[in-house]
């Protein structure tokens, strides 16, 4: 059983959230919180890379010069990769590096990630975020009163609400993500986590589903 002090937008503490980390997740495994990670990780990946082979660069394909006789060493046409300017040998071409594990995985990677926070005392607890409209200085000076100024934190709310999001985007190092778009990798990447109440409370009760899309990671 963990406690955790609730405070208000200015920073003063409101109560106490008790919470059993056991429902979450009865075990925290780093075998299994590793292979989530580098699953979305390898899911990011563009894999756009390219380099030309020989058949690819400009040049003739035209012998330099005859083969004896000049004093030079051998050599066939100017796009070799011995040659600079030439092809490459070894080349990388565009590929997919994309792969799943199954969802009952990536959902239990999940609740381990986000029992980890709370066990490692890297979780703050906000009452609520107020906002009327897109208020990036208003959500600067919370962060700022929380001790989350500097720190990236992912700012985790019960649904998505589109002016916290809007007030959190332009900030760096902060993103924010409804409960149900959590994953692994968007809980273990920032040093921090802001719940809002509501929001862990759908966390205690089970009733968030996490999803195991490739995460954005950072806000744009």
């Amino acid at each position: 059983m963990a406690t955790l002090p609730i405070f208000s937008e200015s920073g003063a503490e409101v109560g106490k959230y008790e919470i059993d980390t056991d429902q979450i997740a009865d075990r925290i495994s780093k075998q299994l919180l590793h292979d989530a990670v580098v699953m979305y990780q390898a899911n990011l990946r563009q894999g756009s890379h390219n380099s030309r082979t020989r058949g690819q660069v400009a040049g003739s394909k035209k012998k330099m010069y005859r083969q004896k006789g000049t004093g030079n060493a051998r050599a066939g046409g100017k796009r070799t990769n011995v040659r600079r300017g030439g092809g490459v040998a070894r080349t990388i071409k565009p590929r997919d590096y994309s792969y799943r594990l199954n969802k009952k995985a990536l959902r239990l990677a999940t609740r381990m990630a986000i029992r980890s926070k709370i066990d490692d005392g890297e979780v703050v607890v906000v009452e609520k975020l107020g906002f009327d409209g897109p208020k990036t200085k208003q959500m600067a000076g919370v962060l700022k009163s929380l001790g989350l100024e500097g720190t990236t934190t992912l700012v985790a709310t019960a649904e998505h609400e589109v002016s916290v999001y809007k007030s959190g985007r332009n900030i760096a190092g902060v993103s924010v993500e409804p409960v149900r778009q959590l994953n692994a990798l968007s809980v273990l990447k920032p040093k921090r986590m802001l719940f809002t109440k509501e929001a862990l409370d759908r966390i205690k009760d089970g009733t968030f589903a996490a999803t195991e899309e490739t995460p954005a990671v950072s806000v744009e």
